[in-house]
């Protein structure tokens, strides 16, 4: 390979290195107005700024399927009215910010999934520690686990009932 070969590749690898250390994940501190459903909330940042956030890695069940309701209780009975952080690298396509939530030191999106009222997304992520929660959850059969079938939240989206 000749030296300007080289050379090139490296810009390219140093310019990709850069861009991969921009997408790193931004910090926010607020408190939780609104919880949308189980795995959606709205945050006040410390600066006045209202943003919706989806928890990252998790997809709960929606509030019109069963254990619905119980997972927008249980993520609004944790979080709500609560100071938070929220640990973000990108936005879904609806404007909403994909981060982790952290509420005095717990994983909120990972206690949803151990107390077995949210998927792991494997769309989205495949993170051992939340399979094995969700694994875990699902032997013990803790909430969603208890139904003999119950359904993930991205089929259901896709059933009669959704509509």
């Amino acid at each position: 390979m000749n030296p300007s070969g080289l050379t090139g590749r490296l810009a390219v690898l140093l310019s990709l290195f850069l861009l991969a250390d921009t997408a790193q994940a931004q910090r926010l501190v607020g408190v939780v107005i609104g919880v949308h459903d189980g795995d959606t909330l709205t945050l006040l940042t410390d600066d006045r700024q209202t943003l919706k956030v989806r928890l990252a890695k998790i997809d709960a069940p929606e509030l019109s399927q069963a254990y619905g309701q119980a997972a927008k209780r249980e993520l609004s009975d944790v979080a709500y009215h609560r100071r938070v952080t929220v640990e973000y690298a990108q936005q879904d396509r609806y404007g909403r910010l994909i981060g982790h939530v952290d509420v005095g030191g717990q994983d909120v999106n990972l206690a949803q999934v151990a107390k077995g009222l949210a998927w792991v997304y494997r769309q989205y992520s495949n993170d051992p520690v939340f399979i094995q929660a969700e694994r875990t959850a699902q032997a013990s059969h803790l909430g969603l686990w208890q139904d003999p079938n119950p359904i993930a939240p991205w089929d259901f989206r896709h059933t009669e009932d959704a509509r």
